[in-house]
């Protein structure tokens, strides 16, 4: 009987465990979109700011990481309380996930690309950042990040029966990765698209160093301001990457410890998933001095 009443005591206290983590990622989930919507809100009501490219840029990121974070929540939410959805249904929210995985740091290699030119080549900046080829740009990070999802659904499509599609399960999207080497082939197109974008982030940041140590009086103090931004986007898509290993990470773990493996995933999404998604506002919403002028400026109603 006291054994019993042990393991019962110990299961209540894990479900209380659980439910103040579920609570807490409700929290700051609310928190982050809360913030993200009134950004994307500001963003619209002035002109200038979505005919201006890094701006643009800046709205698709806010967009991506909404959607990214509403998704992953819903996710979180199902399997916590083990709902079962039918599979149609899961297969949209993964392919959301999975091109929205994507979108956010194609996005800052985009920003950091913008940076480069409006520093590294102020004159040509006008002609090569107008609303046309911003436009553009937004279309091929779409594309790009497409195509794991392509790859993977295409594998699938052919591969599993027709009456899995109307079956009902607990939605996870490792459930369409089918074969261990369809694993290996997303995590190798992910590995290059990351190292492509680690190139052109040290690219510019040198480049911008370079002008930085010849520039001087106010461009030098602006100079100095978008390195630091390129460093701030670097650390952010460094978060990104990580969140890719994390699977391989937590699949090691749940061999060794099913209770490890629930605190690792936890503390990885927080860590990985939410956190590199929150540092858009900061970089642009509190460092821009414009942005942050009309942030300011709605926030207080007008009275700014």
């Amino acid at each position: 009987a006291y054994m019993a009443s042990n393991n019962s005591l110990t299961e209540q206290a894990y479900s209380i465990n659980i439910n103040y983590k579920v609570i807490l990622v409700q929290a700051l989930v609310c928190v982050f979109l809360c913030i993200n919507l009134f950004l994307i809100t500001t963003f619209f009501l002035k002109d200038y700011f979505y005919t201006t490219t890094r701006y643009v840029l800046f709205a698709v990121s806010l967009f991506s990481d909404c959607l990214f974070l509403i998704m992953t929540d819903v996710l979180l939410i199902l399997s916590y309380f083990g709902l079962t959805i039918q599979m149609w249904l899961c297969l949209i929210i993964y392919i959301v996930l999975s091109v929205y995985t994507f979108v956010t740091p194609f996005t800052l290699t985009a920003m950091v690309l913008e940076r480069y030119v409006a520093i590294c080549m102020p004159l040509r900046h006008a002609e090569l950042c107008t609303t046309r080829t911003t436009l553009h740009l937004v279309l091929i990070i779409h594309s790009l990040s497409s195509v794991p999802c392509v790859v993977i659904i295409s594998i699938f499509f052919a591969s599993s029966a027709l009456s899995f599609y109307t079956a009902g399960r607990i939605c996870s999207v490792e459930m369409f990765i089918l074969y261990r080497w369809q694993g290996h082939l997303r995590s190798a197109i992910s590995q290059f698209y990351f190292l492509i974008m680690c190139v052109v982030i040290v690219f510019s940041y040198i480049q911008i160093m370079k002008v930085a140590k010849v520039a001087s009086g106010q461009n030098k103090k602006s100079t100095w301001k978008g390195l630091r931004t390129v460093i701030l986007h670097a650390f952010q898509l460094l978060l990104c990457l990580i969140q890719l290993w994390c699977p391989f990470i937590e699949a090691a773990v749940l061999q060794v410890d099913f209770m490890l493996f629930i605190n690792v995933r936890y503390f990885n999404y927080i860590t990985f998933i939410i956190a590199p998604r929150c540092l858009s506002p900061l970089i642009y919403g509190l460092r821009d001095d414009l942005f942050f002028q009309a942030v300011s400026y709605y926030a207080l109603c007008g009275l700014y």
